[in-house]
């Protein structure tokens, strides 16, 4: 009996991994096609579970010898399209959990790259020192998608994105090569500086498998508290004025307008009104302090903002429960603005000091462009990330509204680009945005990434069709938002319209 080449593809694997590691089932193919917002929805000839990098580097070469794409597959928590299949072989990382070591003197930490985010915080905190990376969904996302999104998250201001957190890499190459650069040196001018290359590439250029990572000192002592501001600017100006007090204390400034807050007082279970009064927006900030005087110094700060009338009010959490309360209420609003109904999600960034100038603009123009439509604007202040969400009019169709998802990215990403910001600042490319990069990203810059691509990934194998759109001669293009796919070896073609969430 002959088999299909298929099946001799999956045999092969099946007989390095084992079986039981060779997914093909469609129920247990089917959590591995779709992301959370279910904005795409894939294909896959299976699934495979390597337990280690020697097992992802034999599927990789064994699939690229046969022209078979392949997609890595982490925590499932990306919100672009990024990590969603059409066709080939999807890799799941889930089995490549260890912390390889952890090193207190050169305050690094060697994970493998399925490692669970909260997982990596809490085998550094056991050694007394604190990853800072945290995300809402620290508890499911796994490190190396965090990696290969260049993840932000809450501790950017102080501590960076998942690039500045990052000092050594293990890569699968596309042939099937490990790239072996788990160093964790501070200082290596010995060439190119190759891992940064693969942080941020989303998947295209190289499977991440293992990750030095730089740790830091725990603070001795954190203070959060909840700001009532009158406006978006005074929202400005008052981040500037606790970053020129505080400095590296300052770990946390996020924004939160009134619409946004209402949503979650709405709809979270046990949700409380952190402030009595009514304000125009809101801010939750969190410093911390290698001293145990984190909370005075906050006090003194707040007493700084009411008096010169940039904050109205203000509520320092007496406990770390309350400060946990504070956090519960921003790491919420994402989840909790679904109920009120569709939402066209934009993740943006603008330079900090026109912040409030875009927040201002990009409101105006959405809401003249279609009356009734509800900005849920929100984010992070200190490094100019902006979550500019929009929410369907009250009493509106939600597959209407969602159908104007290309005319909101011309208006908001055209004051974006008009302000020398990005359309895509921590979730990434994927396929949301990648027929957008072209109008936006410098030509030369397009050029460059599209001849990194070819040198890497010649037979674009690696997550085909996602940040770039394929050249003639190579990868298929990948269908268009909502819409399916159908894949044989690694040829996709479009399938029925999918549906939006």
């Amino acid at each position: 009996m002959t088999h299909s080449p298929t099946q001799s593809l999956l045999d092969t694997i099946a007989a390095r991994l084992g079986a039981a590691h060779v997914l093909t089932e469609a129920t247990d193919i089917a959590p591995h096609l779709a992301e959370t917002r279910g904005l795409y929805r894939g294909t896959a000839l299976a699934v495979v579970r390597p337990r280690d990098t020697e097992e992802v580097a034999f599927v990789v070469g064994t699939c690229a010898a046969a022209r078979v794409p392949v997609v890595a597959h982490g925590g499932n928590t990306g919100l672009v399209g990024g990590g969603v299949p059409f066709g080939g072989v999807v890799i799941s990382l889930a089995r490549l959990d260890r912390v390889r070591a952890v090193d207190p003197l050169d305050a690094t930490i060697t994970v493998e790259a399925g490692c669970v985010l909260a997982n990596v915080q809490q085998a550094a905190e056991a050694a007394g020192l604190l990853f800072p990376l945290s995300l809402a969904s620290e508890g499911s996302c796994r490190i190396g998608g965090n990696l290969a999104t260049n993840a932000g998250g809450t501790a950017v201001l102080a501590y960076g994105n998942a690039r500045e957190l990052t000092l050594g890499l293990e890569v699968v190459l596309a042939d099937g090569q490990v790239w072996n650069g788990l160093r964790a040196l501070r200082k290596d001018n010995s060439g190119y500086d190759l891992k940064n290359l693969f942080v941020g590439s989303e998947g295209t250029l190289g499977i991440i498998t293992a990750a030095v990572l730089r740790l830091h000192p725990k603070p001795v002592s954190k203070a959060t508290a909840f700001l009532g501001l009158p406006s978006a600017r005074a929202a400005l100006d008052a981040f500037g004025r606790l970053r020129d007090r505080l400095g590296p204390r300052l770990t946390a400034f996020e924004y939160v307008p009134r619409f946004p807050l209402e949503v979650v007082l709405r709809h979270l279970p046990g949700a409380v009104r952190p402030l009595a009064g009514d304000h125009h927006s809101y801010a939750l900030v969190e410093i911390s302090s290698p001293a145990p005087d984190a909370a005075e110094e906050l006090e003194a700060r707040l007493g700084d903002l009411i008096e010169a009338g940039l904050a109205e009010d203000a509520v320092l959490a007496q406990s770390e429960a309350q400060g946990s309360a504070l956090w519960r209420l921003r790491e919420s609003l994402s989840e909790m603005q679904g109920f009120e109904g569709g939402s066209i999600k934009h993740d943006v960034s603008v330079p900090v000091s026109r912040v409030a100038e875009f927040l201002e603009r990009a409101s105006a123009a959405c809401e003249a462009a279609l009356p009734g439509v509800r900005v849920c604007a929100f984010g992070h202040f200190g490094d100019g990330n902006i979550h500019f969400n929009l929410t369907q009019p009250v009493g509106a169709e939600k597959a209407a509204f969602l159908a104007e998802w290309p005319r909101f990215n011309r208006i908001v990403h055209d004051i974006v680009h008009a302000m020398d910001g990005s359309i895509a600042a921590e979730h990434g490319v994927g396929l949301i945005k990648r027929d957008e990069l072209p109008r936006y990203k410098d030509p030369v810059a397009l050029d460059l990434m599209r001849r990194l691509k070819g040198a890497l990934d010649p037979l674009g194998i690696l997550n085909p069709g996602k940040v770039l759109t394929p050249e003639d001669g190579g990868p298929e293009a990948f269908p268009a938002q909502g819409v399916a796919g159908r894949a044989v070896l690694g040829k996709v073609t479009a399938g029925p319209p999918g549906t939006a969430a």
